[in-house]
């Protein structure tokens, strides 16, 4: 089912659920692309906020000339993990054929995002093959993508839901608990009502 495809509004099974499938282009839609760079990115700041501590310890010139070199090392790193990611993550959209296809079932109590049968086995296979790829050249970004493939369904508890965030160009409420971070996506002409949906009963999350 496209995503500019125009459906009625959702509308709950006899169970009371709300279901949907949604086809998201993996090319035009960066949310997943952002969701991988963030991770590393706070890995690599962590890493080079301690170096930066254990330098500021041992070197009298830590100010400003060697912060100054750290930092420059800082984006050079930087900029070659971007570049690293966005192979990697390139290699993962063609395996899954350039879409990310996930299904979405939602009550009063939270919201299931679960990536389709055939996607979701797929992607199992590409956990084994990047992470024994990344791990025989020593490529942490490529164990890391195929690491980050191995989730294919996330389930949300709306009373534990501390953030709720949406995002109507790119079509996705992030949904975020402690350690649970999902991202429901939905269609143009339901967007507003998913959100508010959601955001009703998440009584304990701030909504932006």
């Amino acid at each position: 089912m496209n995503e500019d495809f125009k459906t009625n509004t959702l509308t709950p099974d006899e169970d009371g659920k709300y279901r949907w499938t949604y086809e998201m282009s993996l090319l035009k839609n960066p949310t997943i692309f952002m969701l991988i760079w963030k991770i590393f990115f706070f890995i690599l700041l962590g890493i080079f906020g301690f170096m930066m501590i254990i330098d500021a310890i041992e070197w009298d010139d830590f100010f400003p000339d060697r912060l100054l070199n750290n930092l420059k090392f800082m984006g050079i790193f930087l900029v070659g993990m971007t570049v690293l990611v966005a192979v990697g993550y390139l290699i993962y959209a063609g395996m899954m054929g350039w879409k990310y296809i996930v299904e979405f079932e939602m009550d009063e109590k939270g919201v299931n995002h679960r990536q389709i049968e055939w996607q979701a086995e797929k992607a199992r296979k590409i956990v084994k093959k990047t992470t024994m790829a990344g791990a025989l050249t020593g490529n942490y970004t490529t164990m890391g993508v195929g690491m980050n493939a191995q989730r294919t369904e996330m389930y949300t508890e709306f009373v534990n839901v501390k953030k709720v965030i949406a995002y109507p160009h790119r079509k996705v409420i992030k949904v975020n608990a402690l350690f649970n971070h999902n991202q429901v996506y939905v269609r143009k002409e339901d967007f507003e009502f998913v959100k508010n949906y959601i955001a009703k009963r998440c009584v304990n999350a701030k909504i932006k």
